[in-house]
């Protein structure tokens, strides 16, 4: 009942009896026990109360959003500098961020480039995130995953004017080469002109 009392074990034909008597509905709330347990109350109050149950659980739910960072072993030290300004964008909206670095071909014969790269990239962007494991083979890629820091640990955004209100991509896909309009980041190259990447080969 509404009221919490306990009433014992019914047939299923004296717990509808029961209900009707008192003008109420029978309503099974734990189908899987055994036996099955019912309540009696008003149908229409139980649907609503779970409603609003469901909806606060949905609003105390935290969904953390994971982007995509995808590296290549030989890239410019340009588009590094793109892609990490992207990925420190990300960690100070609070979303995680998966680096993905893949071989093609040949490249797989010097993954010691690869891993040099990926490692920069994380030493590069620890003011903002962290890992919580090294770097991990699969397959063809090397794959990260790096997490916010803590609001009170994590470095200011290095330039708020020009961070992004909202970000609608799940990933970042810098081809070399092409002809891609980047903002004046001159505030991050500071910063991220020491990193080193391996020479090419």
């Amino acid at each position: 009942m509404d009221d919490g009392q306990q009433l014992g074990v019914f047939s299923l034909q004296d717990a509808m009896r029961k209900a009707k008597e008192m003008r109420l509905d029978l309503v099974e709330i734990s189908p899987n026990a055994s036996p099955p347990v019912c309540r009696i109350t008003d149908y229409g109050k139980y649907s609503y109360e779970q409603k609003k149950l469901r909806k606060e659980q949905k609003k105390a739910t935290v969904t953390v959003k994971i982007k995509e960072i995808q590296l290549r072993p030989n890239i410019d030290p340009h588009d590094f500098t793109f892609k990490l300004n992207h990925a420190i964008d990300f960690l100070c909206e609070g979303m995680k961020v998966k680096v993905i670095l893949r071989f093609r071909g040949k490249e797989l014969r010097t993954k010691h480039i690869g891993v040099q790269t990926i490692e920069a990239f994380i030493e590069k962007i620890k003011p903002w995130g962290s890992c919580d494991t090294k770097p991990r083979e699969a397959g063809r890629s090397v794959i990260v995953l790096i997490n916010p820091q803590p609001k009170d640990q994590r470095a200011p955004h290095p330039n708020p004017e020009e961070r992004a209100v909202e970000v609608d991509y799940d990933e970042i896909r810098h081809v070399e080469g092409a002809d891609i309009k980047k903002p004046n980041n001159s505030f991050r190259k500071q910063a991220i002109d020491s990193a080193k990447l391996p020479a090419k080969t």
